[in-house]
C-alpha cells in the first residue's frame, strides 16, 4: 500500500478491536446497509478502520470509477491513491486530521449524532475527472469511543471546486465549516427557511414549472420568483439544483 505524504488517511484513527467488542456487533447488520443502498441513487460503502479496508462496496457506478465492488474491496484504501489526484489527495490529508480532531474533543456516544461532508475528484479508468460530494458517519465505535466502523454515501457533487467541508450534528440547529487554509472549524447556524419558500423548494423538487408552483399555490409567477430569489440568498446559492442539493444536504427539507 501506498506510504507517502498523505499517510495520515492510513494511521490517524486506525483502532484496535477486542473479542468482545466483535461479539457485540450485529452480525447481520450488513443486510441493512445492503437494503439502504438498493433503495438510494447514491453509492454506500463501509469502511473499517481497524484495518483501513472497505467491508462493503455498494453496486453505484460513480464510485467505482470503471471497476467491480469487488475489484474496489480488494483495493481499500489503495483505490484512493489511484484514483484521486494528488492535490485531492493532500486536501483529504488535511480533512482527515482536522475531522478527527474535531471528533475526538466530542462526548461520547454523542459521536454518533456528528457526520462531515466534503467535495474531492475521483477519477475514472478514462482519465476523466468527477466531482463527487462525500459523506461520512460513525457506524459502530470502540468501548474507547473511537470510530470503528462508518457509513459513506457518495453522490454528484453540486459545487465546483473541492473542499466545501462541513460537519453536521443530527438534531442541531448548528454547522461547522473547515478553513482548509489554516484547518479551523468556524461554528454557523444551519440556514432556515419560512414555511411558503419551503413549500416553492419542494414543488420544484417535484418537478414544477414557475407557472405550475403558482398555479398550486393560487399566485402569481412573480410571486414565485420573489421566493426563489429569498432561497437562494438563504442558501447562498445561485441556482435550483444547488439549492435542492444544500437543502437535503444539510437536512432543511
Amino acid at each position: 500500500m501506498n506510504n507517502n505524504i498523505n499517510s495520515g488517511l492510513l494511521t490517524r484513527n486506525k483502532v484496535e478491536v477486542t473479542a468482545d467488542e466483535k461479539k457485540l456487533q450485529e452480525n447481520n447488520y450488513l443486510e441493512a446497509v445492503k437494503a439502504f443502498a438498493r433503495l438510494t441513487y447514491e453509492s454506500v460503502y463501509i469502511i473499517d478502520y481497524t484495518n483501513m479496508s472497505f467491508e462493503y462496496v455498494s453496486e453505484n457506478p460513480l464510485f467505482l470509477c470503471g471497476y467491480t465492488p469487488a475489484e474496489v474491496l480488494q483495493m481499500g484504501y489503495d483505490f484512493y491513491f489511484k484514483n484521486v489526484p494528488p492535490e485531492d489527495l493532500e486536501l483529504l490529508t488535511r480533512i482527515n486530521e482536522a475531522g478527527f480532531d474535531f471528533y475526538e474533543k466530542q462526548a461520547g456516544k454523542n459521536k454518533k449524532l456528528y457526520s462531515i461532508t466534503y467535495d474531492f475528484h475521483l477519477i475514472n479508468r478514462d482519465g476523466k475527472r468527477v466531482l463527487i460530494n462525500h459523506k461520512l458517519t460513525p457506524l459502530f465505535l470502540t468501548n474507547e469511543q473511537k470510530m470503528w466502523k462508518a457509513m459513506c454515501v457518495v453522490s454528484i457533487s453540486n459545487h465546483q471546486n473541492a473542499g466545501n467541508v462541513y460537519i453536521h450534528k443530527q438534531g442541531a440547529n448548528e454547522i461547522w465549516q473547515l478553513d482548509t487554509t489554516n484547518n479551523t472549524w468556524h461554528k454557523l447556524q444551519k440556514p432556515r427557511l419560512n414555511k411558503r419558500e419551503t413549500e416553492v423548494l419542494r414543488l420544484h423538487a417535484q418537478g414544477l414549472t414557475i407557472n405550475q408552483i403558482a398555479e398550486r399555490l393560487f399566485v402569481v409567477p412573480d410571486t414565485v420568483k420573489y421566493y426563489r430569489r429569498q432561497i437562494f440568498e438563504r442558501l447562498e446559492v445561485s441556482n435550483m439544483t444547488e439549492a435542492l442539493s444544500v437543502a437535503v444536504n444539510r437536512q432543511i427539507i
